[in-house]
């Protein structure tokens, strides 16, 4: 017993000094863990997997300053778009040009009904609720023709007041073309006035052919009246040499 005593005592400094070995201890009551096999989270060397780290790439600052420079001086190219497509709205065209001009006509026919009317309901409002005696004997015709004519000169006047009224709708409505409208109205009675005949040569069989470019409604009628204008000369001309 008292030999066996170091021989423990040697196996187990032994077993001690040799802790890695993978064979086992004979005096070892487990058998020691592969290295293969130990917990990788107890390793503080790890390798993290990249999707799993948490990681925010952030852009250089030269590269933000440049993609803010080229935004300031390049606007985008929908902006570009819109930008010419309202500048082509807003730019008034012959075509367009008769176009307004006849819708300020309706505009003008629209506003003289409805002033002729009012001021006719006005005018017959005002006879029958005042004493008109004292006017009406100082006009030597019977009394209801005398009321007749005020009433009916009443709405003349309110006839006569529409196309001020509906011109003064018109422009409110169509403001943005106002000032190009006025250029457009010179220039067109110019060119009327210049390319127009001369009325004092007409006759019954040669009439003059719309003297005030009333009727024309775009440039194709303008073309036609022009037409029109050198047909009548050209007339005027065969009817003096025969």
């Amino acid at each position: 017993m008292l030999g066996a005593a170091p021989t423990l005592r040697t196996a187990a400094i032994g077993c001690r000094l040799q802790p890695t070995l993978l064979t086992p201890c004979a005096y070892h009551t487990t058998s020691p863990t592969p290295l293969r096999s130990q917990d990788s989270s107890s390793n503080p060397r790890r390798r993290v997997p990249l999707a799993k780290r948490n990681v925010t790439f952030k852009p250089s600052t030269p590269a933000i300053s440049i993609r803010h420079a080229s935004s300031i001086s390049t606007p985008p190219p929908h902006e570009t778009s819109t930008a010419s497509s309202t500048q082509t709205s807003d730019h008034l065209d012959w075509n367009t040009f008769f176009k307004l001009r006849k819708t300020r006509r309706w505009y003008q026919l629209g506003s003289s009904i409805g002033t002729g009317m009012g001021g006719f309901v006005l005018g017959a409002q005002v006879l029958t609720r005042s004493d008109m005696d004292a006017l009406v004997s100082q006009i030597p015709l019977d009394p209801f023709i005398t009321l007749g004519l005020i009433t009916f000169t009443c709405g003349g006047i309110g006839w006569l007041t529409g196309p001020i009224v509906g011109t003064a709708v018109f422009n409110l409505r169509n403001r943005k073309f106002k000032a190009q409208m006025d250029e457009k109205e010179k220039e067109f009675y110019r060119r009327i006035k210049r390319f127009r005949v001369d009325p004092s040569a007409s006759s019954m069989a040669n009439p003059v052919p719309d003297y005030y470019g009333e009727k024309i409604s775009s440039v194709a009628g303008y073309r036609r009246w022009l037409k029109d204008q050198r047909a009548f000369n050209k007339k005027r001309t065969t009817y003096i040499n025969y």
